[in-house]
C-alpha cells in the first residue's frame, strides 16, 4: 500500500506547514490545552459548591409547550404552511439549478436592507454560498411568520415566543458557522487554520474574563481608560453618599445662568455615555453652551447595598443632589434631566416633590424615558410572572443582578450585531475586536440591588402603577403624574428598541404643565448623543398647541429638521436658567473638592 501522507505527516494534499509554523501551532495547543484544563478545573468546583444551574433559567419551556398545543390543535393549517415550505425550497431550487446552467435568474430570497451578515461577495457570487443564504433565509421568514399566524395564542405569549424563535434563527445563520461562512473558509484556507486556533484562545480568554462565562468581548478593553481618554470632562466630586457621587463640571464660559442643571443618568450603565469623548460629549457641549452642571455617578453596588429599595434612589440620589447642589452654588433651584430608567426616576421624583409643594426644579428635560409602560417594546418579553420569579430566584443567591445579564438582556434585541457579528469576528476569524469607546462603555457593566430591581420590574414594567393616581407610594406620599405642572421636554428616538418612540410619548398625556415633545433620529444611544457639529440624523417638531393623543397623530403634523436637535433644547432650556452670573468653579462654593471628576464610583469594574 503506497505512503498517502506528506514528507511532514501532513495528509497529502494539505497545506504545509514550516517549520516555525509547526512550532507556532504547537505552542498555540499546548497553550490551550493548560487553558482548557483549568477553566474544567474551576467549573468543577464551582458546580460542587453551588450545585448545577437551572436547565431553563428563562423558564420558556411551558411557553412553548403552550404554543406547540396550539399550532398542532390546526393540522391542516400546519400542514398548509408545510406545503407553502416546501414550493419555495422547490422554487429556490430550480433558480440554482438554472443558475448552474449558466442562465441569469432572480433571487428567491434577499438580505433584508442593513442586514451586514451577508456582505460578502461570496454570498451573492458562489451558487453555493447563494443558496445557503436564501435557503436560510426563507426558513427563517417562514418560522417567523408560522410563529405569527397560529391562532388562540394571546399577544404577550405570541410577542415572547416570536422574539425567542428570533433568536433561535439568529443563532442558526449559516454566517455563525466556520464551513458555511465564506469569509471563514477563506481565511482559514490563507491562514492553514490559524484563525481557528487563534479564535479558539479568544473563547477561552472570554470564559476567564467571565470567571467560567461567556463574557464576549466587543471591544479592546485595554484601549480605554474611564478618566483617561474616556469620561475626560474636568471637573470635581463636591458630594457623595453610598448610592451615588455628585459631579459639579469645571465652567467653560466666564459666566453661566443662574439656574444649575443636573444629569440623573440611568443605574443600569455609566454616566460616561453623555462624555466619552471631547466631539461627542453633551456634557462638555452643555458647559461650553453656559450651563452649570451636575452629574449624578451611580455607584456599582456589591452585597453591602442589596436592599436598597426604589425610593432610596429617589432620596439618596435626585433628593439629595439637590440639597448638594444648593449648598454648592448657593442657588435654590435647578433644572434636570432624566436619561432612561433615571428618567422615570426623575418623573417620580417630581411627582412626589410636587405632592409635597417642592419647587427646587423649575425645568425637566427627560431622554429616551418611559413612564406609562402600556406598550415597553421586545423588553416586554421578559416581564411575565414566569420570567420574573427567574430573575429573583437568580438575585436572591447574591442579592443583586449580576450586570453580564442585564447586558446580555439589552444585547439579544440586537443580537446580529451585538452578539453573533462577534462570535463570527473574535472566533471564527480569529481578530481582536476593534477600539470602539461606545462598546467600551456597554461593556461596562453595572449590577442592580435586588429589592430595587424587582420593584421597578414589578411596579413599573409589569403592573404599570406609576400610571395610576397612588399606585405607587413612596417615602407616605402617593405618587401622581398629573401633578408634574413644570416645563418639561421630552426626547423619543425613532428607532429606539428599549424605549419605543409610541411609549415614550405617552408621558405628554399624563404631565400637566407645558410639554415640548421632539422626536430625533436614531435610536437609544445616538438618538441622544448627537452633536450638531456631526451634521448626523434629523429631529422633528410640532409646535401645535396641544399634544394629540397618540404618536401617530404626533407625526402627521411634524416638520422634520435636519442634524442635531441639542440646539432646539438649549434654546428651550436656556429660557428657563434664570439671568447670567460669574462661572462658579467646582469646589469653591459651600463644598469643598473630594476628588477629580469622574470619580472613583464609576471606576469599579465588574469585568476587565
Amino acid at each position: 500500500m503506497s505512503d498517502t501522507s506528506a514528507p511532514n505527516g501532513s495528509p497529502a494534499g494539505s497545506p504545509l506547514l514550516s517549520a516555525a509554523e509547526s512550532e507556532k501551532m504547537q505552542a498555540a495547543f499546548k497553550d490551550i490545552a493548560e487553558r482548557s484544563q483549568k477553566l474544567l478545573k474551576d467549573f468543577s468546583e464551582r458546580y460542587q459548591a453551588e450545585g448545577p444551574q437551572a436547565p431553563d433559567p428563562l423558564r420558556l419551556t411551558q411557553t412553548f409547550m403552550d404554543f406547540t398545543a396550539k399550532m398542532i390543535a390546526d393540522p391542516a393549517k400546519l400542514v398548509q404552511a408545510q406545503m407553502e415550505l416546501w414550493q419555495q425550497y422547490m422554487r429556490l431550487w430550480q433558480v440554482t439549478t438554472q443558475r448552474m446552467m449558466g442562465q441569469k435568474v432572480e433571487p428567491v430570497a434577499e438580505p433584508a436592507k442593513g442586514d451586514k451578515r451577508f456582505n460578502d461577495p461570496a454570498w451573492k457570487d458562489e451558487v453555493v454560498f447563494d443558496y445557503l443564504k436564501q435557503s436560510y433565509l426563507l426558513t427563517a421568514r417562514w418560522l417567523q411568520g408560522t410563529v405569527k399566524d397560529v391562532d388562540g395564542v394571546d399577544a404577550k405569549t405570541a410577542q415572547k415566543v416570536e422574539f425567542y424563535a428570533r433568536q433561535f434563527m439568529d443563532a442558526m445563520s449559516p454566517s455563525n458557522f466556520a464551513m458555511t461562512n465564506p469569509q471563514v473558509v477563506k481565511a482559514t484556507v490563507e491562514s492553514k487554520g490559524e484563525n481557528l486556533i487563534k479564535g479558539l484562545q479568544n473563547l477561552l480568554t472570554d470564559f476567564e474574563r467571565g470567571k467560567g462565562k461567556l463574557a464576549i468581548r466587543q471591544t479592546d478593553m485595554d484601549a480605554f481608560k474611564v478618566g483617561g481618554n474616556v469620561a475626560t470632562s474636568p471637573g470635581k466630586v463636591v458630594y457623595q453618599n453610598k448610592l451615588m457621587q455628585l459631579i459639579q463640571y469645571a465652567p467653560r464660559t466666564e459666566q453661566v445662568y443662574s439656574v444649575p442643571l443636573l444629569i440623573v443618568p440611568p443605574w443600569i450603565n455609566k454616566f460616561y455615555i453623555l462624555d466619552l469623548k471631547p466631539e461627542n460629549s453633551f456634557i462638555k457641549w452643555a458647559t461650553e453652551a453656559g450651563y452649570t452642571v451636575f452629574v449624578i455617578s451611580w455607584v456599582n453596588p456589591d452585597k453591602e447595598l442589596t436592599k436598597l429599595v426604589f425610593e432610596d434612589y429617589m432620596k439618596l440620589g435626585p433628593l439629595a443632589a439637590l440639597d448638594a447642589i444648593e449648598k454648592a452654588t448657593g442657588q435654590r433651584q435647578a433644572s434636570a434631566i432624566g436619561y432612561c430608567i433615571g428618567g422615570t426616576l426623575m418623573a417620580t421624583t417630581l411627582a412626589y416633590m410636587a405632592a409635597r409643594n417642592d419647587d427646587r426644579i423649575v425645568a425637566c428635560t427627560f431622554f429616551t424615558a418611559q413612564v406609562d409602560f402600556t406598550e415597553p417594546g421586545e423588553l416586554g418579553v421578559f416581564i411575565d410572572e414566569d420570567q420574573l420569579a427567574g430573575i429573583e430566584e437568580m438575585m436572591a443567591k447574591k442579592g443583586y443582578l449580576e450586570g453580564t445579564e442585564m447586558a446580555t438582556t439589552f444585547n439579544m434585541l440586537r443580537a446580529n450585531d451585538l452578539i453573533w457579528s462577534f462570535v463570527v469576528n473574535n472566533y471564527l476569524m480569529g481578530k481582536d475586536p476593534f477600539p470602539f469607546d461606545l462598546l467600551f462603555w456597554n461593556a461596562d457593566a453595572t449590577r442592580m440591588p435586588a429589592a430595587m430591581h424587582v420593584y421597578y420590574l414589578r411596579n413599573m414594567y409589569q403592573n404599570n402603577l406609576l400610571v395610576r393616581p397612588g399606585g405607587i407610594v413612596l417615602d407616605n406620599t402617593p405618587i401622581d403624574l398629573r401633578k408634574i405642572s413644570i416645563p418639561t421636554y421630552i426626547q423619543a428616538g425613532k428607532d429606539d428598541h428599549i424605549a419605543p418612540a409610541r411609549s415614550v410619548y405617552k408621558a405628554t398625556q399624563l404631565f400637566s404643565g407645558p410639554v415640548r415633545f421632539m422626536l430625533a433620529g436614531s435610536g437609544h444611544i445616538a438618538g441622544v448623543v448627537n452633536p450638531p457639529r456631526a451634521k448626523k440624523y434629523q429631529h422633528w417638531l410640532n409646535d401645535t398647541a396641544k399634544n394629540p393623543p397618540t404618536l401617530a397623530e404626533w407625526q402627521a403634523g411634524a416638520v422634520e429638521h435636519p442634524g442635531s436637535w441639542w440646539n432646539d433644547w438649549d434654546k428651550w432650556l436656556s429660557e428657563k436658567s434664570g439671568p447670567k452670573v460669574p462661572a462658579r468653579v467646582p469646589g469653591d462654593g459651600g463644598l469643598p473638592a473630594l476628588e477629580d471628576a469622574p470619580g472613583s464610583y464609576v471606576k469599579v469594574r465588574l469585568i476587565e
